[in-house]
């Protein structure tokens, strides 16, 4: 799972995904989970629009924009049943999520060591995941936000060695998670398709695409 990376400046954004600049968004180019960070999302026509939302999904029908477990990360395999990501999934609610680099720790040995990912083209990553927009009966208060989509990862040569092992687990069946690179040639088919255009690029990102090393 993924709990740190670092966002791209906004007109760097505006360069990889081809968006023009609308507004002036802010946001920490350093992130962790409950901060605001940008995302792309399509509502209408056919240019993504760039927002900046919490790093944490809040379901529609939460009583407040205030969790108290963590919904930053969602394992793609349960995000159709799990009640905190089920609507977002149902509804197409994809997004991408721009970063640099992302975090994740290596326990070889024996002790928490992070390494940094980053494209070895040197563009930017276009991370999978779920959106949605809260509202609060009460107030009027709009809250946006999003979610980063995981995939198992036991079998990747570089994504199964990061994170803690569990114990409870055979080496075989660790569920080690990777975070979802859509391709810049799939980023239509990635917002706008149904659910079974959506499900081939769920994956993780091929080793020749990953430039990796310890933080």
């Amino acid at each position: 799972m993924c709990t740190r990376y670092i966002t791209p400046d906004h007109a760097a954004i505006e360069r990889a995904w081809e968006i023009g600049r609308r507004n002036q968004l802010q946001w920490s180019l350093e992130l962790f989970p409950r901060a605001q960070g940008p995302f792309l999302r399509l509502l209408e026509g056919s240019v993504p629009e760039l927002l900046v939302g919490q790093w944490g999904l809040i379901p529609t029908w939460s009583k407040t924009p205030r969790l108290t477990y963590s919904t930053n990360n969602c394992r793609s395999e349960e995000a159709a049943a799990k009640p905190t990501f089920k609507d977002a999934w149902r509804l197409g609610q994809r997004c991408i999520i721009p970063a640099v680099s992302f975090d994740e720790p290596c326990w070889e040995t024996g002790k928490n060591v992070w390494w940094r990912f980053r494209r070895a083209d040197g563009q930017p990553w276009g991370l999978a995941g779920l959106w949605n927009t809260w509202t609060d009966r009460a107030t009027g208060e709009v809250v946006e936000s999003y979610t980063m989509l995981t995939v198992n990862a036991d079998t990747h040569p570089l994504m199964s060695r990061m994170h803690k092992p569990d114990p409870k687990r055979p080496p075989d069946q660790q569920d080690k998670r990777s975070v979802i690179a859509i391709e810049q040639a799939d980023v239509e088919q990635w917002l706008t398709g149904n659910v079974g255009d959506a499900m081939p690029l769920i994956k993780a990102p091929k080793l020749d695409l990953i430039e990796a090393r310890p933080v």
